[in-house]
């Protein structure tokens, strides 16, 4: 094993020496060769690698000392990838977005810490930003704005936004690519892909593959912008019907209306790309979704069968949690997936989820069982559609902001993902439906859910009300 290491070593040596000779002669700037961005990935993966393979020699496997020093071991090793990313900027941000996501198969040394690059994206100078605009539309940026605002308004892994006025009085928004990225994503995808072989070459159980294969898929769809415009205005259309009062129920109720009804999915909603603001003419919180160059669009029978699934794990439905994981995808592995699509421990799964609150001693156990379980993990997501690939990475995110506001697993988030699934298999069952009888006989069903999903709802207001908790002590008390 050691061998091996030194190779990848050597090799990331190698191309950091050569790259040197090259800079003495040209003045350029190093984050601009390839050369320079996959030697230091190379060097970081083969020191991170270095450190797994040597750290334990002297340790007990499962005593106190080996999890107290894998933990360190886990921390600087994502420090290392974190500065990594920093670095190469670009497409290395964008993947660091992700693996901070991946609550379910990481350990919380890596999320928490990658996590960071949710907010820390870096910024184009200005005359980047002049450069690009001037190389992609053959203009000087006075030709096209009448103001335009040097500092951005937000700024990303790929691209950032300055507000601007066009020379009719319009006020805009310009998103700008970061200059390069374009040119530099598919070589650094390919040293990424070449790196997590060479990994999984040193470490047989590290099976990340399924990761590059989905970045080398969706990362043209992201530096697309006409693609994120026409996305932006379908889902402006899907979800007008919406008038948003509370931020983390109503953005459940959002992505549950685009999964399970529309089958067209934002698939980026990190803290960054979701901004709550006052309404300024009717003074009510809005929340807007930013940057719509990832979408995922579902194909029905997927889709079905995704809602169907959700319906058994809120009712904790063990033959349905198994029949629709299968048809899923995930076969024997089945329990592991459910656990997985809801951050929920095998137990709760089978006394249904929406019936057992979270536990901190639960997550525990949630990333215990990750780390014991990645091989079988890493097995699921290589089997399952890639549809899900990028809905497990949402529910991630979307969970993340629920836990920071401390609405994680609540009942009204349970309540609208019932409503809408309800609403999706009686859409797919009318298109079914042979004859207007058994139409009718759906869209009758579907009302009586939906009825009842509210008289519950209107229960649980009622119970929570603080006059009935005194009401509730006085009976007692009375008795």
């Amino acid at each position: 094993m050691a061998v091996r290491l030194l190779k990848v070593s050597s090799l990331a040596t190698a191309v950091l020496a050569s790259s040197g000779f090259y800079l003495s002669s040209k003045q350029l700037d190093i984050n601009d060769l390839s050369v320079i961005r996959f030697g230091r990935a190379a060097l970081t993966t083969a020191v991170i690698s270095y450190d797994y393979l040597t750290a334990f020699r002297h340790v007990a496997h499962g005593s106190e000392e080996y999890w107290a020093l894998k933990s360190k071991v886990h921390q600087r090793s994502a420090e290392r990838l974190l500065d990594l990313c920093c670095a190469n900027r670009g497409t290395f941000i964008k993947v660091g977005q992700h693996l901070g996501a991946l609550d379910y198969l990481l350990p919380e040394e890596y999320t928490s810490t990658l996590k960071v690059l949710h907010s820390r994206a870096p910024q184009s100078s200005m005359e980047e930003i002049q450069q690009v605009i001037r190389e992609d539309l053959g203009k000087e940026l006075s030709e096209l704005f009448v103001l335009f605002e040097e500092k951005p308004h937000g700024a990303a892994s790929l691209a950032q936004v300055h507000k601007a006025v066009l020379h009719d009085g319009k006020t805009v928004a310009v998103k700008v690519q970061h200059p390069k990225v374009q040119r530099q994503s598919s070589k650094d995808i390919m040293v990424m892909e070449v790196l997590v072989k060479a990994v999984h070459w040193l470490f047989p159980d590290f099976a990340f593959m399924w990761l590059v294969e989905e970045s080398k898929k969706n990362m043209p769809l992201e530096l697309d912008f006409l693609n994120e415009g026409h996305n932006a205005e379908k889902v402006a259309n899907m979800l007008s019907h919406f008038p948003f009062l509370k931020i983390s129920e109503n953005l459940g109720k959002m992505y549950s209306e685009m999964i399970f009804v529309h089958g067209f999915v934002h698939c980026d909603p990190h803290p960054g790309n979701v901004l709550v603001r006052k309404c300024p003419r009717s003074q009510k919180t809005e929340i807007l979704l930013l940057d719509h160059g990832l979408y995922q669009a579902l194909q029905p029978d997927f889709r079905m069968n995704y809602c169907r699934l959700w319906m058994s794990l809120i009712n904790g439905d063990l033959s349905g949690v198994e029949r629709y994981s299968r048809r899923l995808g995930a076969g024997d592995l089945y329990p592991l997936f459910a656990c997985m699509l809801t951050a929920r421990s095998w137990n709760s799964v089978n006394a249904g989820i929406s019936s057992v609150p979270v536990t901190h001693a639960e997550d525990v156990e949630i990333r215990t069982n990750a780390a014991q379980y990645l091989p079988q993990i890493s097995d699921l997501l290589n089997r399952v559609p890639r549809q899900m690939l990028l809905l497990l990475k949402t529910t991630d995110l979307l969970r993340g902001i629920e836990t920071t506001l401390q609405t994680r697993a609540s009942s009204s988030s349970f309540i609208n993902m019932s409503r809408c699934c309800v609403r999706a298999v009686a859409r797919h069952k009318r298109i079914k439906a042979r004859s207007r009888r058994r139409r009718l006989q759906i869209t009758l069903a579907e009302s009586l859910s939906l009825w009842k999903l509210s008289v519950y709802e209107l229960l649980l207001w009622v119970r929570g009300l603080v006059i009935t908790r005194w009401l509730a002590a006085l009976l007692t008390f009375l008795h």
